[in-house]
């Protein structure tokens, strides 16, 4: 199969939730260096704004990235060894094989154009250098843009110091239109309106706030803390009170007070405002890892000098002080709250002075072991899709209670728990990978023999086959099996034996499998067991009943798996049931029922990010449409599947001889009505496409067709660079040279030259003509 090409992708780059100021000299300088650095740094302190500024620079220069601006972000990234997996799913790779994550990485993004932005780097900095490291070497088209307290100190590395806001002479008079002309003013003026929405910027008031703004250094967190107060103190009293405080700290010095002192001060102040309770509700809460929900920290926090019924006002009082940032978007119905980074390491310094630290931890391991026991309990039911969405949001939480349990003495135990209670979502949810990073750390902690212990081996061998390591799947699943039958641990056992049939199923022993599986089916009717794995027994019985010709048998099978999930309002593993069912349909020769199964099993892939299940779908549709003499979509559809297997990773069609020979047989026979050229034309059209594009596409929905086809005729496209094929496509998009520039975050002059280099090469005259050929040509670019 081919290699992938370049498609269009906006990243995962986040919206604003409150106004940016300017920072226009700051953003200009980092778009220039961006233009010849491939390894830019943002530095600064605490509070200066490197994040924003990041997401800025990003969001400006992002249209010269074909593949996509992604944001990764590291402040709660506990667990170094997790920082490529990071990185690999905030690209969107759901790599399901047993390479390793920086493989996969180098794999997925070798022929792409794409800008990292690697937030807040300071506790992984030598790790994020390595990282760079390996990968800007092997990816010509990669950039990372990092935002670190101190550079990452690695070859090649470009730094930008990024500055306070400049701040404003307090006794120089200003006309009433250039009162808010400066950053720092604007930036007061903007947050205190959020909290007293008649504020201004007055003649009267602009000399106070100039100089609360140079107080404070014109550091953006400290402004923004400062402005809060305007809640209940007027401009003049907030400029008072900081000054007693500067005061006090310098001990009468005139010297400068250091910009990181300048923040501390200015948190401690915050702190001191807050009352008791509120102090309290901000250390404890410093415990969470990103996100979390009052339902998390009434659990967490409530007790010990706060009721529970407190919770939502003292939530509401930080909330107005700017201590805890609320978070509307991608929740539903449901709030969500975040610490700042620079404000949840004070909140973990109070907690760790009460030497309260270690209850609170212990205590939010719990509730998110609870959650993760929860979501398995529910997951096999009508709540899977919220149990998906509400673990998904929870993951940087998860990750967190994990490194607890398996770092700290006397709690490895849980961690075992943890761990194989995730297991829906390490399988359901696209991270097998990182699943088994933790099921082995947990494996590799606690020794014991145990019912938890057991659990996780079967767990994870289940994992590994899936993910094609059969020697490892099968000296866990032994292991699990030996003690299960040296104690009578019937449950257990019907699982070690149920992943045992899968290893054979994938070592392609089928009389073996079939054996197993149907042992354990059996034990699990027996046992009153039905879930998600039990219907992925049924999948692979239905597969092999096809693959040794037995028709009948492999739909009934698939009609039955399928009844189970839909008597318990299942959709995940009913998706994969049929799957399995459209396969046994096909060889049948029931194309129309086929068809059906097939499309209705995509969609229940794309409802869950299930990035192996779509492209084994989409290469299915391709399947039946060549039976169903489509052969122009059976070639578009091998394409879009073949541009989807690289998200997945591993062997496409998991190696299965079976579904090898079948995709062979559909390009062949597709090659030999349509001919080699026109084969090569439509599969080039599915091969550009997005993953949702790809989607749409095989389910014949609109408003994403595929491209038109290109005329038999037509010249092949004349090579360019991958720069000139850029600039030639902004061309005939009418941008002009100053505004290609901007796009591609080069200098003009060096624009001019590109379009000049074209269009010689071309042989036109005008830019007119060569954006004619632009259009002319795209849709047969070779990749």
């Amino acid at each position: 199969m081919s290699g992938t090409s370049s498609r269009q992708h906006d990243g995962n780059l986040p919206a604003e939730a409150t106004s940016f100021v300017d920072r226009r000299r700051e953003i200009s300088e980092a778009k220039r260096l961006l233009s010849t650095a491939r390894l830019l740094t943002l530095t600064g302190v605490g509070g200066v704004g490197k994040t924003r500024l990041a997401l800025r620079v990003a969001d400006r220069v992002g249209r010269a990235f074909t593949d996509g601006v992604w944001l990764v972000e590291l402040a709660a990234l506990q667990d170094r060894s997790l920082l490529e997996q990071t990185v690999a799913d905030a690209v969107g790779v759901r790599d399901r094989s047993a390479r390793s994550p920086l493989e996969v990485l180098v794999g997925y993004l070798r022929d792409k154009q794409v800008l990292l932005v690697l937030d807040n780097c300071e506790h992984l900095a030598d790790r994020c250098a390595g990282l760079a490291a390996e990968l800007l070497p092997a990816v010509p088209g990669l950039r990372i843009m990092a935002t670190s307290r101190h550079a990452l100190s690695t070859p090649g590395e470009h730094i930008l110091a990024v500055p306070p806001l400049p701040v404003p002479a307090p006794d120089r008079p200003l006309p009433p239109g250039k009162l808010v002309g400066n950053e720092a003013i604007r930036l007061f003026a903007e947050r205190a309106t959020l909290v007293r929405p008649d504020f201004a910027v007055t003649s009267d008031n602009h000399g106070t706030l100039a100089r609360i703004c140079r107080r404070l250094d014109g550091l953006p967190l400290a402004i923004e803390l400062a402005a809060a107060r305007l809640r209940e103190l007027t401009p003049e009293q907030i400029l008072h009170r900081l000054d007693d405080r500067f005061r006090l700290l310098r001990g009468g010095s005139q010297a400068v007070l250091p910009r990181h002192q300048t923040l501390r001060a200015v948190v401690d102040w915050s702190f001191e405002l807050c009352s008791p309770p509120e102090q309290t509700l901000w250390a404890r809460a410093s415990v969470f890892a990103g996100g979390f929900d009052l339902d998390a920290v009434e659990a967490l926090c409530a007790g010990d000098g706060i009721d529970r019924d407190q919770v939502l006002e003292l939530v509401t009082g930080l909330v107005d002080k700017s201590i805890l940032t609320r978070e509307d978007q991608h929740h539903g119905s449901q709030a969500r709250y975040r610490l700042l980074d620079t404000l949840r390491h004070y909140g973990q310094d109070v907690l760790r002075a009460a030497g309260d630290e270690a209850v609170l931890r212990r205590r939010h391991r719990d509730y998110y072991l609870g959650l993760a026991e929860r979501g398995e309990a529910e997951w096999f039911g009508p709540t899977q899709l919220e149990v998906a969405a509400r673990t998904r949001r929870e993951h940087a939480n998860l990750r967190a209670a994990l490194e607890f349990s398996l770092s700290t003495p006397g709690e490895s135990h849980k961690g075992l728990r943890l761990a194989a209670a995730l297991y829906f979502y390490w399988q359901g949810c696209g991270f097998m990978a990182e699943g088994r990073h933790w099921l082995d750390r947990a494996l590799a902690r606690d020794t014991e023999p145990s019912k938890a212990r057991a659990n996780v081996l079967w767990t994870n061998a289940h994992l590994a086959v899936m993910q094609g390591d059969v020697p490892a799947a099968m000296a866990l699943v032994e292991e699990c099996r030996a003690w299960a039958q040296a104690r009578g641990a019937v449950t257990t056992l019907a699982y070690a034996i149920c992943v045992r049939g899968l290893v054979s199923w994938f070592s392609g022993d089928l009389p073996r499998s079939q054996a197993l599986l149907e042992d354990a089916l059996a034990r699990f009717e027996a046992l009153g067991e039905l879930n998600s794995t039990m219907i992925k027994a049924y999948l692979a019985l239905i597969v092999v009943a096809v693959f040794q010709g037995d028709l009948a048998r492999a739909v009934a099978l698939g009609q039955h798996a399928r009844a189970l999930c839909e008597r318990h309002g299942e959709q995940w593993a009913r998706a994969y049931t049929l799957h399995g069912l459209s396969f046994a349909e096909w060889v049948r020769g029931e194309v129309a029922q086929a068809t059906r199964h097939a499309k209705e099993s995509l969609r229940g892939m794309r409802v869950f990010s299930d990035t192996h299940g779509t492209a084994v779908l989409v290469e299915r549709l391709a399947w039946i449409a060549g039976t169903a003499g489509e052969f122009e979509r059976a070639a578009v559809l091998l394409g879009a599947a073949d541009q989807v297997w690289p998200l997945v990773g591993g062997q496409p069609l998991m190696g299965f001889p079976h579904y090898v020979a079948a995709h062979e047989a559909c390009e062949r026979q597709a090659r030999r009505v349509l001919g080699d050229r026109a084969f090569q034309a439509a599969f080039r059209r599915g091969n550009v496409l997005g993953l949702d594009q790809a989607i749409a596409y095989a389910l014949g929905e609109p408003p994403q067709p595929a491209p038109a086809s290109p005329a038999i005729g037509t010249k092949p496209l004349t090579p360019l660079t991958r720069r000139e094929q850029q600039v030639a496509e902004l061309v005939a998009a009418g941008l002009s040279n100053k505004d290609i520039a901007a796009r591609l975050v080069i200098a003009q002059r060096t624009a001019e030259g590109h379009v000049e280099r074209i269009l010689t090469k071309l042989g036109f005259p005008t830019r007119t003509q060569l954006a004619v050929w632009v259009t002319e040509q795209r849709k047969t670019q070779e990749r």
